[in-house]
This record gives C-alpha cells, structure tokens and sequence, in this order.
C-alpha cells in the first residue's frame, strides 16, 4: 500500500468510526426520550384514574345519610 492509500484507509476508518459513534448516541437519545414519554404517559393516566376515584368516593360519601351519633350512659 501507497502512503496516499494508507492515508484514505485511516481517514474511511476514522470516518466510519466517528458515524457509528453518532449513530449510537443518536440510538440511545431516541430509546431515552421514549422511555420519558411513556413514563409521562402513564403517569398521567395514574393521576386521571386516582382524580376520578376520588371524586367517586366524595359522591359515595355524599349520598350516605350520616351516622347517628352514640350517646353515652347518663353518669348517676
């Protein structure tokens, strides 16, 4: 191999190198950003579920006649 052939194979090298290392990074940024989004996701579905349960049990408490009182023994 020619100099000039050594220096066009360590140049593709470090080219193909460089590319591979972007496209990794740019593999990783991408799987991180949907693991965000489905996290928001479903923390958002958390929250509507657990708001419409609790207002669920305010209507139930609500609608519920309220308990008698107990009276104590009159003390002689």
């Amino acid at each position: 191999m020619t100099d000039r052939s050594k220096l066009i194979a360590n140049a593709d090298n470090a080219f193909l190198r460089t590319q591979t290392q972007s496209s990794v990074r740019n593999r990783i940024l991408s799987e991180e950003e949907s693991a965000i989004q489905a996290r928001e996701a479903k923390t958002a579905r958390l929250k509507a579920e657990r708001l419409a349960k609790e207002a669920l049990d305010r209507e139930l408490l609500a609608a519920e006649p309220p308990k008698p009182k107990k009276r104590r023994p009159a003390s002689a």
